[in-house]
């Protein structure tokens, strides 16, 4: 049953849209940002040209696989192939050039103090992605998501990142962990057991799924063995420029709560959504307890251990402990670190080193970039649930943001449009243990919208701030369109 909304017909929504477009401006008041953010436009010709060069990179790897075992360490690495030519086929990798000078100045300080890195060629890129992460692709190819960048405090945080992923690319984290599996999956033990189950009657499934544990590879994961060894080794690198080593600690413990909520997703949403003309309603925020819609909590006795495993950096606690004495033995304190004793009682020299090297200022600006640009990239990207998370997030610190109102209402729109077509499956992640509380209530509250929430909720949304957004653009074109969803829906 569509539901009549009191102060909106046809009539007036012909009128709104009237003004919304253009044609008459009696509003000349605006408090919207003074300059719009606009995403960068993707240098396609660019990445289609990165993409043919390491494509050739990577023929020439296979030709170097061993001849034993060789359909099992071609699969693993077309799936390697693969998921690289996916970051740059859904142009994932931020070609903006003044952000990538930036990044090879960074990376630069690092070569520059370590020869032996002259003749390991690789290549860093911005990711648009707004995973808190960091990886080594494979083909040389180490990705920075922006997601990551905009959450340190400084450049040593950021050097850190890198050097830790350039560990893991001297070091051959992911070429041997290939070679572990494909053994393993191949030795004469792996085999007779895997006869023994398939000859079994029963349980099948569960006997593979138990001695496979441990095996399977992922290259997009590192062992924890890995993790610390490539800790260890970026420091190392870190040595040899003028970054305070402090920086490695520092961002283990921000990466220790990097998955933590920044947002009362609750509360954010019934006061984003709260209308005059279309009151919140609490039964958008109720939530199925039954087999499919309960969302089970990793916080009972004895799950502790699979919580931190889910993280996106697990045992970041440990890792601190373990590189804790090779930044004390540098004397590193930070920026302006204290003296650290030898440990025979000797005081030792201080290399306190700096947060920045290269240039504050761009680091600032291009983390403010940061905050938008995966929002945007996250929407692109068919990704609407994650990209409202993110806009609501930069909406509760910056109510004012034209780009943030903007935002939500084209995500909204989006929603609209998805439910309408019988596809939100394909836009929406669904609530589900392993997300953090606060974005399982936001995807709940989208699960239990109709389309008449929807046109309603993005209307009155946008319709609220008009008098201070009406000069910018993104903002109007997505009032347009939820007035006519509205209409629609009237």
């Amino acid at each position: 049953m569509r539901s009549y909304v009191p102060g909106l017909n046809r009539h007036t929504l012909i009128i709104a849209l009237l003004f919304i477009s253009g044609s008459f401006i009696c509003c000349p008041l605006v408090r919207a940002q003074e300059k719009e953010f606009t995403p960068a436009t993707e240098n396609a010709a660019l990445l289609a040209s990165l993409l043919n060069q390491y494509q050739l990179q990577y023929k020439d790897d296979l030709n170097q696989l061993p001849s034993g075992n060789r359909k099992d360490y071609t699969e693993i690495y077309d799936e390697r192939w693969k998921s690289i030519q996916g970051k740059f086929d859904k142009q994932e990798i931020y070609t903006a050039t003044d952000a990538q000078d930036y990044l090879d100045k960074l990376v630069n300080v690092i070569v520059k103090g370590n020869a032996e890195l002259f003749r390991r060629p690789f290549h860093c890129y911005f990711s648009r992605s707004y995973i808190p992460n960091a990886s080594y692709m494979g083909e040389g190819i180490i990705l920075f998501n922006m997601g990551l960048f905009e959450r340190l405090t400084d450049e040593s945080q950021a050097a850190f990142i890198l050097c830790h992923e350039i560990s893991h690319y001297l070091l051959r984290h992911q070429e041997k962990s290939i070679d572990k599996y494909v053994t393993s999956i191949n030795s004469p033990e792996m085999q007779a057991q895997l006869r023994k189950i398939k000859g079994s009657e029963y349980h099948r499934r569960e006997q593979l799924q138990d001695l496979v544990k441990g095996l399977t590879f992922d290259s997009r994961r590192h062992s924890r063995d890995h993790e610390s060894e490539a800790d260890s080794m970026a420091v190392e690198l870190m040595r040899h420029t003028a970054f305070a080593l402090t920086g490695a600690t520092s961002t283990l413990a921000l990466l220790d709560s990097v998955d933590e909520d920044r947002t009362d997703a609750e509360g954010c949403l019934q006061r984003t959504f709260n209308a005059g003309e279309y009151p919140f309603r609490k039964k958008w925020l109720a939530r199925d307890e039954g087999l499919l819609g309960g969302h089970a909590h990793l916080k009972s006795e004895g799950q502790v251990g699979l919580a931190d495993s889910l993280k996106t950096h697990p045992d970041c606690e440990l890792r601190i402990k373990l590189i804790a004495p090779l930044v004390g033995v540098a004397g590193a304190g930070g920026a302006g670190g204290s003296p650290v004793g030898r440990g025979d009682g000797s005081p030792a020299a201080v290399r306190a080193g700096r947060a920045f090297v290269v240039d504050p200022v761009k680091f600032r600006e291009l983390q403010e970039r940061c905050r938008y640009e995966v929002i945007e990239y996250a929407f692109v990207s068919d990704e609407y649930t994650e990209s409202l998370w993110l806009a609501l997030e930069l909406l509760q610190q910056r109510p004012a943001d034209g780009y943030a109102v903007a935002q939500v209402g084209r995500v909204l729109n989006g929603l609209y449009r998805a439910q309408k077509g019988h596809t939100l499956g394909k836009v929406v992640d669904l609530p589900a243990p392993y997300y953090p509380e606060n974005y399982n209530s936001l995807l709940q509250f989208v699960q239990n919208l109709y389309l008449v929430d929807l046109a309603s909720i993005s209307y009155y949304f946008l319709k609220a701030r008009y008098p201070e957004l009406n000069q910018y653009g993104a903002f109007r074109k997505a009032l347009e369109e939820a007035a006519r969803n509205k209409m629609e829906q009237d």
